[in-house]
């Protein structure tokens, strides 16, 4: 899938006057040279920054120019194939707007438009910033499949809600076709619920609240762009001591990101004892598939309908867990970390909520009883953590690539201990390394304290003891520095 694509073609046949092509392009940012709009400049070269409004497209496509002689008009050459239906839509409602361009060859490329305030009549939900809110969903998705044919300041709006039943119809009319088809259609129904006289107060509440949620989310495509492995495999380093095979397996992942530019078909299951970074492993994928991530914590959720949402035919109705992560997230791309799926198999009479997550993880789609959408779950990449694989079913198992991981070594604890548990609550609590330091007996002593617990969450813990006793030391008996010997620790953890 290219990023740029000027493979032009012809707009609407259906245009009383039609004058332009239109440029598919999945580019996430215009310039002069790939611009939302470009205008002929043969008669006359437009300046910077240049004031007017699109025509209505129905009579002829043109930009009326405000010159300081009078309106003069220019046809639109090109349109990026994301925006036809918001500038037929300023057009069709004569909205002012200031355009930022540059006379290049071919034309005047317009990169930025912005909306002028001309009166209270005006048809902007929100002012200029519906109108960025707009710009910026739309460099952020794909190109339609086909065109649309029914329906130097700083940016604003990027974190506009749409809520107004206003704002929702003036969304939908500009965004087009580049929302999915299932989510357009299912918007377009649920509008006509939340608008009409002919159903209850609380059913037409109900639509309203569905589509701001849907319509907040950016729906992207499934298309990952190459990854860097060096520098996945930095962040790896970064975040995690040692477990060679688990970098492996990431990089592995990664590598084939880059080959098939989509998810792979099986998310990951780590499996091993409390404490030996299960989740900073998860926090450190999503770091590198630079996505959004969610948590789903299995062992306080007992109810499918906690996952699934509740039905809109009661009062008090609202979308399960997975739906409202991706209202947060507010994007359909990310990770979803579910911990501890080992006790998802524990449901107390109402359902299972490990088969809710079946749907979620075979990529095919999730409807949520709220929603009543097929959501897109292609973007989704699921990492779940586990202390006993064996309590988890076989349909869930198969759903996974299951990575064991083992407890540290106690010459490992000391490694991660002395240069990185250690070293970070120190820089966190402003100290210096020389401020705070433990001899290689007492740290000996200490690994051995804990030798019989799996994980270093003890041994962060001990860290976080002693770096805060040795700043009350600095501070209150104003020592210049604290090292603890064996009888100093002794003391400290009697």
């Amino acid at each position: 899938m290219p990023v740029f694509d000027f493979s032009n073609e012809p707009a609407s046949k259906g245009d009383a006057a039609c004058t332009y092509t239109v440029t598919r392009t999945s580019a996430g940012e215009a310039s002069p040279q790939r611009p939302i709009v470009l205008l002929d400049n043969r008669e006359k070269e437009w300046k910077h920054h240049s004031c007017g409004f699109f025509a209505n497209p129905q009579r002829r496509t043109t930009f009326d120019f405000d010159d300081d002689n009078g309106s003069v008009s220019a046809d639109i050459l090109d349109v990026d194939a994301r925006f036809v239906s918001l500038i037929r839509w300023l057009g069709e409602n004569h909205i002012k707007v200031r355009l930022s361009g540059k006379n290049i060859e071919g034309g005047y490329g317009v990169y930025k438009i912005r909306e002028v305030t001309h009166g209270a009549g005006t048809k902007l939900s929100a002012s200029d910033g519906f109108l960025q809110f707009m710009i910026s969903r739309l460099l952020a998705s794909n190109p339609p499949e086909e065109a649309d044919e029914d329906d130097d300041e700083e940016e604003a709006g990027d974190d506009m809600k749409l809520t107004s039943l206003q704002s929702i119809t003036d969304f939908l009319t500009c965004a087009g076709r580049t929302l999915p088809d299932t989510i357009r259609l299912w918007a377009y129904r649920n509008l006509s619920v939340a608008k009409s006289h002919e159903v209850t107060l609380e059913e037409r509440r109900h639509a309203q609240r569905a589509l701001s949620i849907m319509l907040n989310i950016q729906w992207k495509s499934n298309y990952f762009e190459p990854i860097d492995p060096m520098e996945a495999r930095r962040i790896l380093d970064e975040e995690l001591y040692g477990m060679e095979r688990v970098k492996q397996r990431i990089i592995e992942t990664i590598i084939q990101i880059n080959r098939t530019h989509t998810l792979p078909a099986y998310g990951i299951l780590l499996v091993g004892p409390a404490g030996t970074g299960k989740s900073q492993i998860a926090y450190a994928v999503a770091r590198i598939l630079k996505l959004p991530w969610t948590t789903l914590d299995m062992s306080s959720i007992n109810d499918p309908e906690q996952l699934t949402g509740s039905s809109r035919i009661y009062a008090n109705a609202k979308p399960g867990i997975i739906m409202e992560a991706f209202s947060m997230a507010g994007e359909s791309n990310l990770v979803f970390i579910i911990n501890e799926l080992d006790k998802a198999a524990s449901g107390k009479g109402n359902g299972n909520p490990a088969d809710v997550l079946l749907t979620l993880l075979d990529n095919l789609g999730f409807t949520d009883n709220y929603i009543e959408c097929m959501i897109p779950t292609t973007g989704v990449y699921p990492i779940a953590t586990a202390n006993d694989k064996s309590l988890i079913s076989a349909p869930l198992m198969s759903r996974f690539a299951v990575i064991d991981i083992d407890d540290y070594t106690p010459e490992e604890k000391k490694i991660i201990f002395s240069k990185y548990a250690l070293p970070k609550i120190l820089k966190r609590m402003g100290l210096r390394e020389r401020e705070c330091q433990v001899t290689p007996e007492a740290l000996d002593a200490l690994v051995t304290r804990y030798v019989t617990t799996s994980g270093i969450r003890d041994l962060e813990q001990a860290a976080e003891h002693m770096a805060a006793n040795a700043l009350y030391q600095i501070e209150v008996d104003h020592v210049t520095s604290v090292t603890y010997d064996l009888e100093m620790l002794k003391r400290l953890f009697v």
